[in-house]
């Protein structure tokens, strides 16, 4: 016999079910359309990361670059806002500390000429950000942007004609800044020079250029929401976590990322990559992170770019001391040690401490009068590198502010990988400080992959954790990174 379906159980005729599918993808098609054709109309000013959305705000009518803004009803109360504000020197002062706290300059300058005019590029998984204009210029820049708009740019992720801004600009953390510190920075680039400058627009694979999927990942990434203070910690606790929670947003390098290029909260500050750097674990166990250093240490890190005997700062962080953290109280500075210490340990499966491998070299006297045969790290050492940081390994110049580095005991040499080292050997370092103004200069055109990986190895091998390992495929992959 054959069995019967009931009535409430009988499936579609075929002809109908395909119907309902294709009348469902045509929707959904003629939405992605939709969404395509409104971030056409102009480039939003979160056309780029980090600081990007900085540039973006919350009004519900976008304007053309060419087009004066439709006045709303409480437009010129916004701009009487705007210009009292330009006129308090106490508050632009504030707004100016704070952009430095949260580096704005460093996101939105790439070219020094034309600073906060945005342009930079920011590699990702998913294609190039370029960082936008956020100079009170009111056709490219900021300068039609409300107070309401940019409070709602820096704590919701929204742009000034309602589109949802991209990650690479944190307001993940920014979300947590009160909006008094908010509207102080905003009363800073109001004072700026306006640049009339329109960075180059987003060059993102589909679908991640849909900007409306966003809206998804923030359900799974964002959480809105003002600091609170911890009535049961210090005060010095709650600021240094205001800071690096927040203004700072130190955990966007710090931090490992899940595969939605959000951050790992399992695993909060213990190191991740940013592009071809190690952002490395700063949590207080003592062999993977910074559990060894002395609150001076991180202090004067902080503020010069060197802790004589743990760390040089290169790469990101350096630009991170040149242009925001130096300029810190030395109270911040200390209350984000203070925090820090206190956030959980993560070893990562470090069992020694990254700023206690190596030993001075003894070996150069063997080298002399001997023949160069094919590739030998220790004669690239001694002819490239040796001038500087001696051929023993111990630098030149002690703790003075332009001394040249020692190689032992140092973060960059004692790390589980060599990355660091070998960014370092191929870009140089640019450090300016109020202290000094520290230079080493790249070999990346003088040296090819192999020359650098076997100065990497010999480095690591006699200086620093003989672990850490390079190939000139290694070294490629690294040059082939952009900066």
């Amino acid at each position: 016999m054959t069995r019967q379906s009931s009535p409430s159980h009988r499936s579609l005729p075929r002809p109908v079910r395909m119907a309902s599918v294709a009348a469902a993808f045509a929707l959904f098609a003629l939405y992605l359309a939709w969404h395509a054709a409104s971030d056409a109309d102009g480039a939003p000013a979160d056309e780029i990361p980090l600081s990007a959305a900085l540039a973006q705000g919350g009004s519900n009518s976008a304007t053309s670059p060419d087009a004066s803004p439709t006045p709303g009803p409480t437009a010129g109360l916004a701009q009487e806002s705007q210009a009292s504000d330009v006129d308090n020197p106490d508050l632009v002062k504030r707004g100016a500390y704070l952009a430095r706290a949260g580096d704005c300059i460093a996101c939105h300058t790439a070219d020094k000429s034309r600073p906060f005019a945005g342009g930079l590029p920011i590699a990702t998984p998913f294609g190039t950000l370029y960082t936008p204009n956020i100079t009170p210029d009111p056709d490219t820049g900021i300068g039609r942007w409300t107070d309401a708009d940019f409070v709602r740019a820096m704590h919701e992720g929204i742009g000034k004609s309602g589109e949802r801004l991209y990650p690479a600009f944190p307001y993940t953390e920014y979300t947590r800044i009160t909006e008094r510190d908010v509207l102080a920075i905003r009363a800073y680039l109001n004072t700026l020079v306006p640049i009339h400058y329109t960075p180059p627009r987003n060059d993102l694979n589909f679908p991640f250029n849909q900007r409306w999927l966003m809206f998804f990942w923030n359900l799974f990434n964002f959480h809105d929401g003002r600091f609170v203070p911890d009535p049961k910690q210090s005060p010095q606790w709650n600021r240094g976590a205001y800071l690096v929670e927040g203004l700072a947003h130190c955990e966007e390098c710090h931090t490992p990322r899940n595969f939605m290029q959000g951050l790992k909260t399992s695993d909060r500050f213990s190191g991740a990559q940013q592009a071809g750097w190690s952002a490395f674990n700063i949590t207080p166990d003592k062999a993977g992170g910074i559990g060894n250093w002395s609150d001076d240490d991180l202090v004067r890190y902080l503020s010069t770019g060197v802790a004589p005997g743990r760390a040089n700062a290169a790469g990101p962080m350096a630009d991170v001391v040149a242009n925001s953290t130096q300029y810190l109280t030395s109270d911040d500075l200390r209350a984000i040690g203070v925090y820090l210490r206190s956030v959980p340990p993560v070893s990562g499966g470090a069992t020694r401490s990254r700023d206690q491998w190596g030993k001075p070299a003894d070996d150069v006297t063997a080298l002399r009068g001997t023949a160069v045969k094919g590739v030998s790290g220790a004669q690239l050492f001694v002819a490239n590198c040796a001038s500087c940081h001696d051929w023993s390994g111990q630098g030149v110049g002690g703790n003075a502010p332009l001394a040249y580095p020692s190689l032992i005991h140092n973060s960059a040499t004692g790390a589980g990988n060599a990355d660091n080292l070998t960014m370092v050997i191929l870009h140089g370092v640019a450090r300016r400080t109020k202290d000094a103004d520290v230079m080493m200069p790249g070999f990346g055109d003088e040296l090819n992959d192999e020359q650098v990986a076997a100065i990497a190895n010999y480095v690591t091998q006699h200086f620093g954790n003989p672990r850490a390992a390079m190939t000139a495929a290694d070294v490629a992959k690294l040059r082939a990174r952009q900066q």
